[in-house]
């Protein structure tokens, strides 16, 4: 991903609370089993809007 713009990264969408997120360097060897867009919304996975 090196040299990517913000624009061209990939996105996927929370299930729980349903806004888009792109990807970070941190997700960069897990990106395929990330789903949450944060660590709260992980959490609350049962509460999902």
């Amino acid at each position: 991903m090196k040299n990517t713009k913000k624009q061209h990264l990939p996105q996927k969408t929370c299930p729980v609370c349903g806004l888009p997120f792109t990807w970070r360097k941190k997700w960069e060897k897990n990106w395929d089993s990330v789903k949450y867009c944060s660590e709260k919304c992980r959490r609350n996975k049962t509460t999902s809007v």
